[in-house]
């Protein structure tokens, strides 16, 4: 016995599998997209203390300096 698919059918499962093959693309694009925003995110919290972290340092190295140029003038003006 032979079966025989009737034409719409088969349009049917075509589309059936363009709509699959579609939302698989669907799936790894909001992959990436999720991907990117965390790693956007990420680099946004370590950017958000980068300035503090700048003044504090520059701070501590002109204490570094006034605290060695006393020494040497402590050291040639006694």
């Amino acid at each position: 016995m032979v079966t025989h698919v009737p034409p719409g059918d088969l349009d049917l499962q075509e589309q059936i599998a363009r709509i699959r093959r579609t939302q698989e693309e669907v799936d790894k694009f909001s992959a990436e997209t999720r991907r990117i925003v965390a790693e956007m995110t990420k680099t946004q919290e370590e950017t958000r203390f980068l300035p503090i972290a700048t003044i504090f340092q520059g701070v501590i190295a002109g204490a570094a300096l006034m605290g060695a140029g006393a020494a040497i003038a402590k050291l040639f003006f006694p």
